[in-house]
């Protein structure tokens, strides 16, 4: 019997250069449905969201920088050989584990954002190095350690979904009915991947994990069109994927024609009193890695191509966009701005997410002013990637908007602030603040 031995240090380093890669690198299946994706599009804004992203993962992968400023949780998949062993370990494998993900995340060439807090509840403190990681173990024949490894982005894991259906339930309907409800803030295109049966957590299980397979909606519309006989489970995927594309909220939540790339299922017996069914969105910066471990060494991924990418470079249309100078800003000029206006920021803005606004929402009562003036100052919600090299700043994207809802009020009618920058939808909590107080949302 052959029994393979993995080395502590081969697996410290092989997920802490896997983490490293989906940082920059999308994987090729993602790219190619996104190129495709990019050519049928016909709507202006849309098209221009997809051209963004595309343009946006070349620059990551050429420049070994984040595709997007939330370099995610951690989420590893280990199926474990019952032949392997394992030599220098001083802890647990998952102990091991997480100190390949602190090495990833603190590389001093491609530092990561940390985003992991402890004390969910309470403390909320930044764990400083993105750790604990979430490790999901098989144990199965073989001699080989197979991992998987995710880094999971907050916008696309708030919008999960799970729902114990009963067992003549559509799931179907129940999946028309609840991608509406996710908005934009799981920032689509992405992927939708559905857990059926088991449990509660089984389905959940199932939902996360079908994320890691590759994107093949192309391959398999083609099988469809040419005739050839479908799983019911395939049937079930062409037929979501159609009717979710056919709701029309598009790249960004811009409108148009696709919002998901693929629909994943996975499927588990269950209990014959019910149905558990979860559905799990994966965002636009869809990270994952695969690879196995032999026993001789750590395990480093070849970069891709970069003729992978289309030919496609996207540049603000300075023509069609307005000019906006944010130092200047008064709310009579964001009157004549108009729904749909392109606008060209420069200028100095603040930055804050909604913990920043809790830490403000906590002092006013405390102080006469802030500790920065935000009088006709507008706020980028973001949390940008620390800064390497010759960089000012790191990679800086906005985050979900509508967590700073609750605050919103808050914000315009005690610091003066004239705007807000930030990703997809508003609620009407939010909406009624903005348009009471004459501001703007972009």
């Amino acid at each position: 019997m052959k029994t393979t031995t993995i080395k502590y240090t081969d697996l410290v380093e092989s997920i802490a250069a896997s983490l490293q890669y989906i940082s920059y690198y999308h994987p090729a299946d993602f790219i190619a449905h996104l190129a495709r994706a990019y050519e049928s599009e016909q709507s202006p804004a849309a098209k221009d969201a997809i051209a963004q992203i595309l343009t946006n993962s070349k620059m990551s992968a050429m420049g070994h920088r984040p595709i997007c400023q939330d370099t995610g949780i951690v989420n590893v998949f280990l199926k474990v050989g019952m032949d392997v062993r394992f030599e220098g370990f001083s802890g647990s494998l998952e102990d091991a584990i997480n100190e390949g993900v602190r090495r990833g995340y603190n590389h001093p060439d491609n530092t990561l954002r940390a985003s992991i807090v402890a004390d969910p509840q309470f403390e909320r403190k930044n764990t400083q190095d993105n750790t604990p990681c979430v490790v999901s173990m098989k144990i199965v024949p073989g001699d080989k350690l197979d991992i998987t490894v995710a880094a999971k982005g907050g916008g696309s894991e708030n919008k999960s979904k799970l729902v114990m259906l009963n067992p003549s339930d559509s799931v179907v309907d129940w999946v028309l009915k609840t991608v509406p409800t996710m908005g934009a803030g799981w920032c689509p295109p992405g992927m939708l991947g559905i857990g059926i049966g088991g449990t509660a957590e089984k389905a959940m299980a199932m939902a996360k994990e079908s994320l890691m397979e590759d994107i093949d909606m192309y391959e398999l519309q083609a099988k469809a069109s040419g005739g050839a006989k479908l799983s019911k489970v395939e049937e079930l995927r062409l037929e979501l994927y159609e009717k979710v594309n056919a709701l029309g909220i598009g790249a960004q939540g811009l409108g148009g024609l696709t919002t998901v790339l693929d629909i994943k299922i996975n499927m588990f017996p269950t209990h014959a009193a019910g149905k558990p069914v979860a559905m799990i969105p994966n965002c636009a910066a869809t990270r994952h890695a695969h690879f196995v471990m032999d026993g001789s060494g750590p395990v480093y991924l070849d970069p891709p191509s970069l003729d992978l990418w289309p030919k496609v470079q996207w540049m603000p249309d300075t023509q069609k966009s307005r000019r906006v100078n944010l130092d200047t800003l008064s709310k009579e000029e964001i009157a004549t701005w108009k729904a749909g206006e392109t606008l060209l920021l420069n200028g100095k803005m603040l930055t804050g997410r909604d913990a920043a606004h809790k830490r403000i929402q906590d002092m006013l009562p405390k102080v006469e002013s802030l500790p920065v003036p935000s009088t006709n100052r507008v706020i980028y919600y973001v949390g940008p990637v620390d800064p390497v090299r010759d960089e000012a700043v790191g990679p800086a994207g906005p985050t979900t908007a509508t967590r700073m809802d609750k605050f919103t009020e808050m914000m315009l009618a005690k610091t003066g602030l004239n705007g807000m920058i930030g990703k997809s939808e508003r609620g009407p909590e939010a909406i009624e603040a903005i348009r009471n107080h004459k501001a703007a949302y972009l």
